[in-house]
C-alpha cells in the first residue's frame, strides 16, 4: 500500500506536465495561426496593390532572401497561389486546433483539472481595468479653448 500512495504524487506529476504539454501545444497551434492570418493579409495587401497594375510593368518579389525582378503578370498568379495555399493551412490548423481542445476538455474531464487564479493574474485583471484608456492622447492642462 506504501508504493500506491508514492505512486500517486507522481501520477498527478505525470498529469500535470502532460495537462501543460497539451496546453502548450494548443497555444502553438493558436500562435501559428495568427502568424499564419497576418501573412495571408499580407498577401491580399499586395494583391489589391498590384491588380489594377499593367501586366508588362516591373515588380521586385523576395524570393529566398533574393530579390529578383519580375512583371506584374509573372507575379501576380504566384502571390494568389501563396495564398490560397496559406488560406488552406490555416483551415487545417484549425481543424487541428479544434481536435486537440477536445482532447484537452477530455482530459481535464477525465482528471478533473480546474484551473485557479492565481494572485498574479487577479492583479493582471486590475491593472487592466486601469490602463483600459491607453492609446488616448489628452493635450496639456494649459491649452486654449478658443
Amino acid at each position: 500500500m506504501a508504493s500506491k500512495s508514492e505512486a500517486e504524487p507522481m501520477n498527478e506529476q505525470v498529469v500535470a506536465n502532460k495537462y501543460a504539454a497539451m496546453r502548450t501545444e494548443l497555444n502553438q497551434i493558436y500562435s501559428k495561426i495568427t502568424e499564419l492570418e497576418m501573412e495571408v493579409s499580407e498577401h491580399s495587401l499586395v494583391i489589391d496593390a498590384i491588380q489594377p497594375l499593367d501586366p508588362s510593368r516591373k515588380c521586385y518579389r523576395m524570393i529566398g532572401g533574393v530579390l529578383v525582378e519580375r512583371t506584374v503578370k509573372e507575379v501576380l498568379p504566384a502571390v494568389l497561389r501563396n495564398k490560397e495555399g496559406l488560406e488552406e493551412v490555416i483551415a487545417r490548423l484549425n481543424e487541428a486546433l479544434e481536435k486537440k481542445k477536445k482532447e484537452l476538455a477530455e482530459f481535464e474531464a477525465k482528471y478533473k483539472i480546474r484551473l485557479r487564479k492565481s494572485d498574479n493574474d487577479v492583479k493582471d485583471d486590475s491593472s487592466k481595468k486601469e490602463g483600459s484608456a491607453q492609446g488616448v492622447l489628452v493635450g496639456p492642462a494649459g491649452a486654449s479653448e478658443s
